[in-house]
């Protein structure tokens, strides 16, 4: 399967309006992985995750297929950035404690990263998979998302989008599963933050380019009446969905 670019462009808004993931959630996955000597942060796009793993982890290599992704990304002296695609890699075989694969794995070959994955895994591995969906703000907020996502930017996602919809439950997952504890991202954002998040949308540049900046324009004035309604400032949740599995 050839890459798929879908971020490119917007690489470095998207490096700019990521929520960050929880401090607890690395350290459940740490906590996992056999040792602490290395760990892959696959599709590491802006290397947010990279970064965290790189306070537990002795060395941290962070591939992605987009070279502009890289170089919009977090440096850390304990990363080691690479341009590469998830489905062959330069790493040694049998090397990683750790493969992470943040809100990305669904763009990916799966049989040919699984079996990279297989490749670079240390015996009892562990590969962690995950992705967030929609936020959870404020009902009168949450109606105006889905019907934003679902209505407006209609037929301007790519297909394999639909397993980010399912929560990754219908990913194809061939490894022995590790049902985690829950975790969510958690953000206090005023609405430029919030407009900047959604901009950073693949499905947001497809219609800006297709059609006009005002059609991305008008929709999110309407939801800056919305969020404006007795705050600047609002409390934002992203439930995370897991995928962990322990390869052998």
């Amino acid at each position: 399967m050839p890459f798929r670019d879908h971020f490119s462009s917007q690489s470095k808004e998207y490096a700019r309006h990521r929520p960050s993931y929880p401090e607890a959630m690395f350290e459940y996955l740490t906590s996992l992985a056999p040792g602490r000597e290395l760990a892959w942060d696959c599709g590491t796009g802006n290397g947010q995750a990279a970064r965290a793993l790189a306070e537990r982890f002795q060395k941290v290599i962070a591939t992605d297929a987009s070279a502009a992704q890289i170089e919009n990304a977090f440096p850390h002296q304990r990363i080691e950035y690479r341009v590469e695609p998830s489905e062959k890699t330069s790493i040694a075989s049998d090397s990683v404690d750790l493969v992470t694969v943040g809100t990305a794995v669904h763009w990916f070959d799966f049989e040919a990263f699984y079996q990279e994955v297989q490749r670079v895994s240390r015996q009892n591995g562990i590969l962690a998979v995950w992705t967030y969906y929609f936020p959870v703000i404020k009902p009168e907020i949450d109606r105006w998302l889905e019907h934003f996502y679902w209505e407006t930017l209609s037929g301007f996602w790519p297909e394999r989008i639909h397993y980010l919809e399912e929560r990754y439950v219908t990913l194809p997952f061939p490894f022995e599963e590790i049902t985690p504890p829950e975790f969510e991202m958690k953000a206090v954002w005023e609405f430029d933050n919030m407009a900047g998040f959604l901009a950073s949308w693949s499905a947001v540049r497809k219609l800006v380019e297709t059609q006009s900046e005002s059609a991305f324009d008008e929709p999110i004035k309407e939801l800056e009446r919305i969020w404006k309604k007795g705050t600047r400032k609002r409390e934002i949740r992203w439930p995370l969905h897991f995928r962990i599995g322990k390869v052998s």
